[in-house]
């Protein structure tokens, strides 16, 4: 039986009610879509007023994260660190940062006959009050930061987050994952941090917050950007679940590039350890995308949801195409503290071609997005269950970015923020 910490059939029964979408007279045959909204896009300096120069950005990247608030019809959401793009620079691809001070937000959107408003809006801060930015933490292991052109390198920021999901708890913390560590962080009601967990060794130091290495060692590997990108919550609010992107650096970035094995970890609240690390094995790329000419490496979990006991929603996608599908837990091997936590293990997870010697979760899909919303952008990061019959699901427009002109304003690429909610075909206690 499927429970969830929102009341999520009270939600759903709301966005039927009151927003725009399709309705079935009898028993649907299929899934069907109750709510397909817009989300706010107010310019960046509106919305943090401390920003100098937005360079004409909008609130964008909000899909990044997506949990049920609470009272029917409202979600919270998350951005990611903001505004960043990669052009070419003297012959060099360059990590930019057009508006460097853009704290990363929790936002609270409520959806209501068709619109979308911002409720509350939560800029995340270090214990000093100061915003802890989107900067890149560390020489080395995070990508060089530059100015919007490409041109000027940006100091590295300690305290900064990539924040990619978020759960709230009933006492009002909000938990995020983030990909620079990659780390899981915990957040005050007001957007403060309250602790960030990296992995061991991680040696980050110059934080304006606490942070504990409580990580297996191993997940340093990350691929950059590719660090967590999925978190979901236990109904009981005892365990975390947290996805990384893709397929760890292990033994290097060309095993990477080729593997099929990503990792979801279980994170006991309590204790605030890792109790579990399963395997977890991404679909074919050349069948569920022949776009991207076979490149695996462009496959990658973007969202998790809980979705009753051992068992969890997945988002996986490439950047045209996203596919949710339930995965059992409950017999997969539990890698911790293993073999495949010793980066001197040959051959490493990483670089199975099968799953010899290691269970996988069961795996069936349950939604194909794509199929049917068929103007709802691939690259759909944001993933939650409002009861049994019902999901919901948003995408990150990366802040609008395009090309900027040569006076530094940014040409939108007007890719909107879309939330759309689903109520499935059978429920997924069903399944």
């Amino acid at each position: 039986m499927l429970r969830h910490v929102s009341a999520g059939l009270a939600i759903a029964a709301a966005l039927t009610l009151t927003t725009t979408g399709t309705a079935a007279a009898g028993p649907a045959k299929g899934p069907v879509v109750v709510a397909d909204v817009t989300l706010p896009a107010p310019a960046l300096k509106q919305v943090q007023p401390s920003i100098a120069d937005d360079r004409g950005v909008r609130l964008g990247g909000v899909g990044s994260g997506l949990f049920p608030a609470g009272p029917a019809g409202e979600f919270w959401l998350v951005t990611d660190r903001g505004p960043n793009g990669q052009p070419t620079v003297d012959g060099e691809k360059r990590r930019t940062f057009p508006v460097p001070e853009f704290a990363p937000a929790i936002v609270r959107v409520a959806l209501t006959r068709g619109t979308a408003k911002i409720r509350q809006y939560i800029p995340i801060v270090g214990a000093s009050g100061q915003s802890v930015t989107g900067l890149s933490n560390q020489a080395g292991h995070d990508e060089t930061p530059y100015t919007w052109d490409g041109r000027t390198v940006l100091p590295y920021n300690a305290s900064g987050l990539d924040v990619e999901d978020l759960v709230r708890t009933r006492d009002g913390d909000f938990w995020l994952v983030d990909e620079y560590g990659p780390s899981l962080v915990r957040v005050s009601p007001d957007g403060r941090v309250l602790e960030r967990h990296v992995p061991a060794g991680l040696g980050l130091t110059g934080a304006d917050y606490p942070v504990k290495e409580t990580l297996p060692a191993i997940l340093a590997s990350r691929q950059q950007n590719r660090g967590f990108e999925g978190l979901a919550i236990s109904s009981d609010q005892r365990t975390l679940y947290l996805a990384v992107q893709s397929p760890l650096a292990n033994p290097d970035k060309k095993a990477a590039k080729k593997s099929r094995f990503g990792r979801i970890l279980t994170f006991d609240l309590r204790s605030r350890k890792v109790t579990g690390e399963y395997p977890y094995q991404f679909e074919d790329v050349t069948t569920f995308d022949p776009k991207v000419n076979g490149d695996q490496s462009e496959m990658k979990i973007s969202g998790l949801a809980y979705a009753g006991r051992d068992r969890l929603l997945v988002d996986e996608r490439t950047d045209n195409v996203a596919r949710v599908y339930s995965i059992d837990l409950k017999k997969a091997t539990n890698l911790l503290g293993g073999p495949y936590d010793d980066t001197k293990t040959s051959p490493s997870l990483e670089e199975l071609t099968g799953a010899s010697g290691v269970r996988l979760p069961a795996k069936s899909l349950v939604l194909e997005p794509n199929a049917l919303v068929t103007s709802l952008p691939g690259k759909i990061e944001g993933l939650t269950v409002l009861d049994p019959h019902t999901i919901a699901l948003a995408n990150d427009n990366d802040f609008g970015l395009g090309d900027f002109g040569p006076d530094g304003r940014l040409v939108d690429s007007g890719v909107p923020n879309r939330l759309v909610v689903v109520r499935l075909a059978r429920p997924l206690d069903a399944r």
